[in-house]
């Protein structure tokens, strides 16, 4: 009795993410489809003949990209402009906004910035050692030579440390860059793939 229990529990651990992860796909496409082709426009003519499975959806998506486009030509752009002038005027507000908004983009911008993964060794003989990224090889702009800049992040965090580190004490890694932070992020606890 107790294996029949453990094959049924066994099998709910395969299913059941693979059934919850179809019904939420299917509930959220079945909705946002429904959300225009219920309207009393679609109903008539000559919309009628136009009515399938994923107009709704369709129309919804193509409306959303045309209002981010628009937004972005007509309303983000000049309050970015107003925006960057104000800043010009604050230069302590400035230095920490440009701060967080470039560690935001290194993340998630089109300029990622944690695409070298690397082994730090924390102690002389090697012992204690941690996950980073490189984040600049050349520190020459700021006097320093032979030495690179690895960020350490924190797990369970958004913290972490800038290490300036000599380059012998650097083994770079051969893997993922967002999984190796999620590694890192998640205490080791991610399984790496």
């Amino acid at each position: 009795m107790k294996k029949l229990i453990r094959y049924f529990l066994q099998g709910l651990l395969y299913i059941a993410p693979v059934a919850v992860t179809i019904y939420v796909i299917v509930s959220t496409f079945t909705w946002l489809d429904g959300l225009l082709r219920n309207l009393e426009i679609f109903n008539t003519e000559p919309f009628s003949k136009f009515s399938f499975p994923g107009i709704g959806l369709i129309t919804i998506l193509l409306f959303v990209t045309l209002i981010g486009f628009l937004g972005q030509r007509l309303i983000t752009t000049p309050i970015s402009a107003f925006f960057s002038r104000m800043l010009e005027k604050a230069p302590l507000i400035k230095v920490i906004y440009s701060s967080v908004k470039d560690l935001l983009s290194a993340f998630v911008g089109k300029e990622r910035k944690f695409d070298k993964p690397v082994v730090v060794a924390l102690d002389s003989q090697g012992v204690l050692k941690r996950l980073g990224f490189i984040t600049s090889d050349d520190l020459s702009d700021l006097g320093i030579k032979d030495e690179i800049a690895v960020y350490l992040p924190s797990s369970y965090g958004v913290l972490g440390e800038l290490y300036i580190i000599s380059s012998e004490k650097i083994t770079p890694i051969d893997a993922n860059s967002a999984d190796v932070m999620k590694f890192i992020v998640s205490g080791g606890v991610t399984k790496v793939k």
